[in-house]
């Protein structure tokens, strides 16, 4: 996939419909979050002849999409694969543009899963048919939490982390998310007061959780060579790799490996370069648990190290790593699903247009993605132009 690099860039990205999206649809707040992706891109919807998107509710998402947009694209993709998706779509897009089947690909996301009208039971039972869990389902387990619970609960028992190193996570989420205007959780946040919340699966309680809320997030991609005349200062995309070992956490061969394992060195090999060279990583935090297992998992420390990693604030504003610098999914927002917002995220810092939160000139930033209950993974390695 060598091949690949560098030869696309994110000309634009966009949010809309961040929180509750009252009186909203769908449809409609993905529209203007891709309204908005399109103009930073200094294009216009015409220009549009490629699209990825997907959604958890609905098999055939594209198609009302395409629809509701107007548009006729000669490259579709909608490929689910939960939350990593948006991260996963990057080489499907790349390939397209590479290969000269479009010329402008938007990728765009749109959820009202906080005000949307639906029965979550009724849902469950459809989806116990659709898609059967046979090794879980049958129980009844609370998930996603549940899973990610065992997984913690595993990474507590094999390697010694403690309930403090977890609650560490999401007290830097939210040190970074006060930074951050867009950001939906602002209060104060203590390792101590993540540790009394609420309990919802042992040991993570709400506070380890991420947010249930509306959102919309797209970003446009262009070849390299048409980046350098649109208005904003191109973010290339220099590696991206997917895998899935796993659909059910219990058929994991070990909860503390993710296959992010193999989607990151992968990611690092097409982008040659690797995580001591990263001055930013997004990593999805549905969960405190999930941090540490992919810090880990895509080498920035070693197998079990992740809890000392992001002890004393070391990925909170000033810590050793600037890790999910709007507040993650965390604090800042977690419409279903959450990757979008890792993309837009790291372009805004190699942009420079992050303001209080903004890292000191970062030329290299890894996105990635997770989906399932640790179920697929993707990663990316995105680059200012002078990394290329």
């Amino acid at each position: 996939m060598k091949q690949f690099r560098g030869k696309v860039a994110i000309a634009g990205v966009g949010t809309a419909g961040l929180g509750k999206a009252e009186g909203y649809s769908e449809l409609e707040i993905l529209t203007a979050a891709a309204m908005a992706a399109i103009k930073d891109a200094g294009l216009g919807l015409r220009d549009i002849d490629g699209i990825t998107t997907c959604s958890s509710l609905s098999a055939m998402w594209a198609l009302p999409v395409i629809e509701y947009l107007g548009i006729r694209p000669a490259f579709i993709d909608s490929t689910m694969l939960g939350g990593s998706s948006y991260v996963a779509h990057l080489m499907p897009a790349i390939q397209a543009l590479v290969s000269g089947q479009c010329n402008a690909v938007l990728v765009c996301y749109g959820s009202t899963q906080r005000t949307a009208q639906f029965n979550r039971a009724e849902l469950t039972k459809v989806r116990k048919v659709l898609e059967p869990q046979p090794y879980e389902m049958p129980y009844e387990p609370p998930l996603p939490v549940a899973a990610y619970a065992l997984a913690a609960s595993r990474h507590m028992h094999q390697y010694g982390t403690t309930r403090e190193q977890l609650a560490e996570v999401a007290v830097a989420a939210r040190k970074w998310a006060q930074l951050n205007p867009e950001a939906l959780m602002q209060s104060d946040l203590s390792v101590e007061d993540v540790i009394q919340a609420r309990p919802i699966s042992d040991p993570l309680t709400v506070r380890d959780c991420c947010m249930v809320n509306d959102g919309a997030g797209a970003f446009v991609l262009v070849r390299s060579d048409r980046a350098k005349d649109l208005p904003r200062k191109p973010v290339y995309v220099l590696g991206n790799a997917t895998a899935v070992w796993n659909r059910q956490i219990s058929s994991m061969h070990d909860l503390t490996v993710t296959s992010a394992v193999e989607s990151g060195a992968r990611c690092f090999d097409m982008a040659g370069y690797g995580a001591a060279d990263m001055d930013l990583a997004m990593l999805y935090d549905a969960f405190t648990i999930n941090t540490l297992l992919f810090l880990e998992d895509l080498g920035f420390c070693k197998k079990g190290e992740g809890g000392a990693f992001v002890a004393n604030g070391g990925v909170a504003p000033g810590g050793r790593l600037a890790v999910n610098t709007n507040g993650g999914g965390l604090s800042c927002i977690h419409p279903g699903m959450y990757g979008v917002y890792l993309v837009i995220e790291a372009v805004r810092q190699l942009r420079g247009e992050c303001g209080a939160r903004q890292l000191d000139d970062p030329r290299l930033a890894v996105v990635h993605g997770n989906g399932g209950t640790l179920s697929s993974q993707s990663t990316a390695v995105l680059g200012t132009a002078e990394t290329l």
